[in-house]
């Protein structure tokens, strides 16, 4: 009895000492049931019909990887999952895309490393509807460059047009992002490469980002050095609008969740991976919040919806990727919640 304590302690201390943070711990409400290999990104579909059916996916990031579907009690939804993809590193997903003039669709993105593509299904049916992908990052001068990792989707206010901004293992010191639209001609989608824009530190990688389509704006982490802030729109133009934040961070700057309330409020939550911690920017301006230490190990990537889904979750849902193959669930009004006055 002695050696199984003292076994337990130790594997306390480990992960006290994992984590970094000496913030207070807010432990998950939920824990998801564990992929195979290497869990990375979630993403978060809200059922218009019924909220409690909302779906969590998550990537399992390895040759036999796949995309993962959870249920709001972090149960595996197996005919929801699409396995034996190779490599799959992030995940999103948008709503309406216009397939033909009566009928829209959600739909799920995600990329496909070792294939050099991106996939894109319909939700919640997870019909293919690329044709069974589409190249990405055709014109790179490497192979690295080739190698997709990040993607988040915008849908345009101005005209609907649905758009993946896709992000890779290595680039340019310019240009390292590629924006595709993504149009439906009878039932089926196609990409076309709408611009290249984003600056690059040239210090570790840009795999997260996320993109607030109400107000128009691409956030990136930029790894060693800061978030990275564009216009959505293309003809908007490429300059760069902002880089913050980088101070705030331990080491990695990794996943972006944007969570959206009324009036343009709102929140940046933002992985500080190696401190265990994550870092809270206001929506409005990108000022610093504060930081929360939700318990979780070498977060990648994380996604909020700032909507009830049900009673467990009445105000809305935090995922984040945890370091044991699984993710972390967290009810929103725990730590994050604009006051009536906002």
């Amino acid at each position: 009895m002695k050696f199984n304590i003292l076994s337990i302690l130790s594997i306390l201390t480990f992960v006290a000492c994992s984590t970094k943070s000496t913030l207070p711990p807010l432990k998950p409400d939920v824990i998801t049931e564990t992929t195979i290999n290497d869990t990375d990104d979630p993403a978060i579909w809200v059922n218009p019909q019924d909220a409690s059916k909302s779906i969590v996916f998550g990537t399992d990031k390895e040759t036999n990887g796949g995309i993962y579907a959870f249920d709001l009690d972090g149960k595996i939804i197996k005919d929801k999952s699409i396995l034996n993809i190779q490599r799959p590193n992030n995940v999103d997903v948008e709503y309406g895309l216009k397939l033909n003039d009566s009928t829209l669709v959600d739909i799920l993105a995600f990329t496909e490393r070792e294939k050099q593509q991106i996939r894109v299904f319909s939700v919640p049916d997870m019909t293919p509807l690329d044709g069974g992908g589409f190249p990405v990052f055709e014109d790179a001068n490497t192979f690295d460059e080739k190698l997709p990792m990040g993607i988040s989707l915008y849908k345009s206010p101005v005209d609907s047009t649905v758009y993946a901004v896709v992000g890779r293992k290595t680039g340019p010191s310019d240009g390292y992002l590629y924006q595709y639209a993504l149009e439906a001609t009878n039932g089926s989608v196609k990409a076309s490469l709408a611009r290249k824009f984003g600056k690059f530190s040239g210090q570790k990688e840009i795999e997260a980002i996320a993109v607030d389509d109400e107000l128009g704006y691409i956030y990136y982490s930029d790894e060693g050095v800061c978030i990275r802030k564009y216009h959505a729109e293309p003809n908007k133009g490429n300059e760069e609008l902002s880089c913050f934040g980088g101070q705030l961070f331990l080491e990695d700057i990794e996943g972006i969740a944007i969570a959206k309330y009324p009036n343009g409020q709102g929140y940046l939550i933002v992985s500080n991976q190696q401190l265990g911690e994550f870092n809270i920017f206001s929506r409005k301006d990108n000022s610093f919040v504060k930081a929360v230490n939700l318990t979780t190990l070498e977060t990648d990537g994380c996604d909020v919806v700032t909507v009830p889904l049900n009673e467990n979750f009445p105000k809305g849902l935090f995922v984040s990727m945890n370091d044991e193959r699984n993710f972390y669930y967290h009810d929103l009004s725990r730590f994050l919640e604009i006051s009536e006055k906002d």
